[in-house]
């Protein structure tokens, strides 16, 4: 039995990627044995490797789904100049929330529902990077990241988003569009 005062048991994983109905899909198309495998070798990390985070300090854009108590996704964009993501320790990243269209749906959605979703890609490399989590508003941007306001370019921030990372994942190359040849073809 557990004591009501320790923290939660941070669930693997695999149990964030894969849901039953996910299992269960597997299992119909024929991948849930290996995937299986994969998962007793502990492939899915719920902590940042050290390349994995140098990755993410050097982007400059990112996707961030988020979905309200109900359930409705929403993805957005979010851009800055390479570094404005940071990665201040292996399971966390932050980022300032510039002044935008004023729809504030992402800020609506975490209000409600903390589970996001960050997609990285960089098609020249080309590699692409999943991150489920937890997210948060932060008003006081200068608390998260101390220096952000000396930075050139940074008068808008308007608050700041908190990432705790619960698993990650590297996708296949496989798939992804070769931009360097798409652009010397059509250049």
């Amino acid at each position: 039995m557990t004591d009501p005062k320790d923290p939660p048991m941070t669930p693997d994983p695999a149990d964030i990627l894969f849901s039953p109905a996910t299992r269960a899909v597997q299992a119909r198309y024929g991948s849930r044995d290996s995937m299986a495998r994969l998962e007793v070798r502990g492939h899915w990390k719920s902590r940042l490797s050290e390349d994995v985070m140098s990755f993410i300090r050097g982007r400059d854009s990112f996707f961030f789904g988020t979905s309200s108590r109900e359930g409705r996704p929403y993805i957005q964009h979010r851009g800055g100049p390479p570094g404005f993501i940071t990665v201040p320790d292996q399971a966390t990243l932050a980022w300032p929330e510039f002044k935008g269209n004023r729809q504030y749906i992402t800020a609506g959605n975490l209000s409600e529902n903390d589970q996001a979703f960050i997609f990285f890609m960089d098609y020249t490399l080309p590699r692409r990077i999943k991150l489920w989590g937890r997210a948060e508003v932060i008003e006081d941007v200068d608390t998260l990241i101390p220096d952000i306001r000396t930075r050139p370019g940074y008068a808008k921030v308007e608050r700041a988003i908190r990432f705790t990372v619960e698993a990650w994942d590297e996708n296949c190359r496989q798939y992804i569009p070769e931009l360097s040849r798409k652009i010397e073809d059509n250049g």
